[in-house]
């Protein structure tokens, strides 16, 4: 049987940091994908709703800019629920 050098050992090992870092990302893995999205979908949301908000104050299209403007505001309510909601769960 052929033992290892403890020196090779060693060096194989993780520090404190990058084990509490690994355990974490095991227990809730692509946690800052997740965060990434939502952030990139409120953002994008948000841009959508100031454009059908500005339709609407002009009166444009106003039977088209109502519905898109209400969805472009629940798609931004949503990714802050569920941002808030990744967030506590980080937390327990």
């Amino acid at each position: 049987m052929i033992e290892q050098n403890p020196k090779n050992r060693q060096d194989k090992r993780f520090t404190p940091e990058q084990y509490a870092r690994l355990k974490a990302e095991a227990a809730a893995p692509y946690r800052g994908l997740r965060k990434f999205i939502y952030f990139s979908f409120g953002a994008s949301g948000l841009i959508g709703a100031v454009i059908f908000l500005a339709q609407l104050a002009a009166g444009q299209n106003v039977s088209t800019a109502l519905p898109n403007f209400a969805l472009q505001v629940g798609i931004v309510a949503l990714m802050i629920f569920l941002f808030r909601l990744e967030r506590g769960r980080a937390k327990s």
